[in-house]
């Protein structure tokens, strides 16, 4: 009978190279139940469908380094093996177009429920967020969130599956599964993800963002990676509860240059949040946000777009003069 790797097992051999989380070729092969040779057979008898930000292959150093975190010699390893090959989020779900049995669907639930608990593990315990190494994974894990959908939409549209349409039925119950947590909000009246509610209104925005939240932290920064180069954001905010810092919010303007974020205050007279896009232009929008965006998907909330947006113009005029936030 085929054994399946356990929760933590995986967890183990989850590595973060090149900054993005990726799992090792040989590592999956276990998982799966495969020898390291056919499992990559497998692989690129389907090549077409694993792009270069799905699956590349580690470098000597990349390699030395993966050794030292599981503390395994390369001696054991043999000298005259390839480099293996590290498969990210995206690159993984593929895997489940190419793998087929009772097995496989079962390991594939385990990776998916892992790599979405490690994101709401990361974006949730703000202590922890200091390194520049785990701002890069918490920003990396929500893009992968919004690439999920389309992975899925994908699934269903290649041609000649080797994964039959039984099994990935039960895949795709997994994700409609009520008793798994979902990061789902109330957008103009529908309900959607809640980092693509976010994306999808940041990345409308030609000249400018003025976000007016006064309960803010890294999270807030992380929503705004869809921002389109030279779109000037300014939040607004008394960051009560100093839920972020200095070093978070250093560490995000390093890793996004291309972002332009001002920080300044409410003084205290604003109790709802707002979004302002392309404020004083023809395009310009306005959301009423029902909750801080720190808290997107983890609480019941609402997002609307205002359809008046003249009357909040004295606010956003008001909020311009306030001075700089000082994290």
């Amino acid at each position: 009978m085929e054994n399946e790797i356990s929760t933590l097992q995986i967890e183990k051999k989850i590595y973060v190279i090149r900054g993005v989380q990726v799992m090792l070729d040989y590592d999956l092969a276990e998982i799966y139940g495969y020898e390291t040779r056919d499992f990559n057979k497998q692989v690129k008898n389907n090549i077409e469908r694993f792009d270069e930000d799905f699956r590349f292959q580690l470098t000597q150093e990349e390699f030395d380094e993966v050794n030292l975190m599981c503390k395994i010699s390369t001696s054991s390893w043999g000298g005259t093996r390839k480099l293996p090959y590290a498969f990210t989020e995206q690159g993984i779900y593929m895997l489940m177009t190419v793998l087929r049995g009772d097995l496989a669907v079962r390991q594939s639930k385990a990776l998916i429920r892992i790599f979405k608990q490690m994101k709401d593990f990361i974006l949730q315990r703000q202590n922890i967020l200091s390194s520049p190494e785990l701002i890069k994974l918490s920003l990396q894990t929500t893009e992968n969130t919004k690439q999920i959908a389309q992975t899925k939409k994908d699934i269903d549209e290649i041609k000649n599956k080797i994964v039959t349409k039984n099994d990935l039925s039960k895949i795709i119950k997994d994700f409609t599964d009520p008793n798994i947590k979902r990061d789902y909000l109330f957008f103009n009246g529908e309900t959607v993800e809640a980092d693509i509610a976010y994306s999808s209104i940041y990345s409308s925005a030609k000249k400018t963002i003025y976000i007016v939240d006064n309960y803010i932290n890294l999270k807030t920064l992380v929503l705004l990676k869809s921002v389109k180069p030279n779109v000037q954001v300014t939040i607004f905010s008394d960051n009560v509860g100093k839920g972020l810092h200095k070093t978070e919010f250093s560490d995000f303007k390093k890793e996004y240059p291309n972002i332009q974020i001002d920080l300044k205050m409410t003084k205290g007279i604003y109790h709802d949040r707002y979004i302002f896009i392309d404020c004083g232009t023809k395009t310009q929008k306005v959301f009423h946000c029902g909750g801080s965006s720190k808290d997107a998907g983890t609480r019941t909330m609402s997002i609307s777009q205002a359809d008046d947006v003249s009357v909040y113009q004295i606010i956003a005029a008001d909020l311009q003069k306030n001075p700089t936030l000082v994290l």
